[in-house]
């Protein structure tokens, strides 16, 4: 542990390629899709600029002739040991409200700035160059190291999907695409719709995106005073514009988190369920209500592995035609997917309603009695003297698309989050401290 395994060298290099990756506008573009850029233009461009970079350093690269994904290599043997990334970012919103050019890293007090730098361009980098640091220091490793760059994980992760079709299964692995010391479990993510029928005397509009609760929801409709009067019955907050109607006010959360939320949507359905008559309003009032993990509508849905379901209603759109709304459960990770959708199916049909689906993403479950995060968390636990234990997350990264594989890192406990938000950076120091972690790590589960 005495050896100095990073040095300025490796760290300067990891920050320069960073800067190189961020000046790619990777936002998936529909407009620029052809055959060979699935994701659009951009994102193709900073896929074929990840694998210049690599191959720079040493690293043999392999891209996909449709675009859908690359990947690069160094190493040997039958086994690899895969490192899943990403190169797509989210969009940056109003240019205006960054202090810098969101697509031009910019060093600033020690923190590097712009779109990436923490989701997922940068730690991408860092895993990078911390395995150069171990050819750099002369190690030999057992197996394939293969870095695998998805290109839509920001979306549907279209593009992982084809490169698991294709291309062998790796052995064991980690994503570098959530937070240190380990995720071991990540819930399975259902995304669906619940239609039902239309109604002649009410109208709504509410559509919000699945993954988030909803904060505010607006109405101006039919018997309005009398949905003022039911939000006033039940203690519900909300904002009165006067003639230009109300907007119920809530408290906005990550669906992984929806117990900790408040949901707006669901609050106004309750009181509109005092004012109209309709089963599909009956299904929030008199069934759902404001029960985040479920429970009201599927009983009590958990295991131990991974605590117990979430649900998430964030959307909610009426008219004479249909009702919709938009649903998204975590769920744990022992628990059958499919019974789990029957026993949605049917209770949802006692309020005239069917089910949709939309997606569904597998859940993560790694042991943490296996190999694999032994040595991942006795890594972490040495170089920081953190005995922060693993973790499970509602969330979704591309560990749970590989066998055997992890989410590690890249971000330190105590970092401020600024993923997909305004002025997204890294401190440079905690950057080099995830570089140390993924060299000793590569160098213990890796080199003989």
């Amino acid at each position: 542990m005495s050896e100095k395994l990073v040095t300025e060298s490796e760290q300067n290099e990891a920050v320069e390629g960073l800067k190189r990756l961020v000046s790619k506008p990777s936002v998936n573009d529909p407009a620029t899709v052809s055959k060979t850029t699935p994701f659009g233009q951009e994102i193709d461009d900073a896929l074929t600029e990840v694998l210049k970079i690599a191959e720079e350093n040493g690293f043999k690269t392999f891209k996909d002739p449709e675009g859908h994904y690359g990947y690069a290599e160094i190493g040997s043997g039958d086994k690899i040991f895969g490192i899943i990334g990403h190169v797509d970012v989210v969009p940056v919103g109003d240019p205006n409200d960054w202090d810098s050019d969101p697509f031009t890293a910019t060093v600033k007090d020690d923190y590097i700035y712009g779109r990436g730098t923490q989701d997922d361009k940068g730690p991408s980098m860092a895993a990078m160059f911390a395995v150069k640091a171990l050819v750099d220091r002369g190690y030999k490793f057992n197996c394939r190291i293969r870095f695998i760059f998805g290109t839509d994980e920001e979306t549907l992760w279209r593009g992982i999907a084809v490169y698991n079709q294709k291309e062998s299964p790796i052995d064991f692995g980690i994503a570098p695409d959530a937070e240190f010391p380990l995720i071991y479990a990540e819930k399975g993510l259902e995304q669906s719709y619940l239609v039902g029928p239309g109604m002649d005397n009410l109208s709504l509009d509410l559509e919000n995106a699945f993954n988030a609760v909803p904060a505010k929801a607006p109405y101006n409709g039919p018997k309005l005073d009398e949905v003022k009067a039911s939000l006033d019955k039940h203690g519900f907050k909300y904002e009165d514009h006067g003639d230009d109607g109300i907007t119920v006010v809530g408290k906005a959360v990550h669906a992984m988190n929806a117990p900790q939320g408040t949901n707006a949507v669901l609050r106004l359905a309750i009181a509109l369920d005092d004012v109209f008559d309709s089963p599909v309003l009956d299904f929030f009032g008199k069934k759902f209500q404001e029960d985040a993990t479920g429970t009201n509508l599927l009983g009590d849905v958990e295991d131990k592995a991974s605590g117990h379901l979430t649900m998430n209603i964030s959307s909610l759109k009426i008219d004479q035609k249909e009702t919709r709304m938009q649903v998204d459960m975590r769920i744990p990770v022992t628990v059958d997917h499919d019974e789990l959708i029957e026993k949605l199916k049917k209770a949802a049909e006692l309020y005239n309603l069917h089910y949709e689906a939309f997606d569904y993403v597998a859940p993560l479950y790694v042991p943490t009695d296996s190999d694999l995060v032994k040595t991942l968390m006795a890594t972490y636990k040495d170089l920081t003297g953190d005995d922060t234990q693993p973790q499970i997350s509602g969330g979704a990264t591309f560990a749970r698309t590989m066998n055997n594989c992890v989410a590690y890192g890249a971000m330190l406990p105590g970092t401020p989050d600024f993923m997909h938000q305004v002025n997204e950076n890294w401190e440079l120091k905690s950057m080099f401290k995830a570089m140390d972690i993924y060299a000793e790590a590569v160098k213990r589960l890796c080199v003989d």
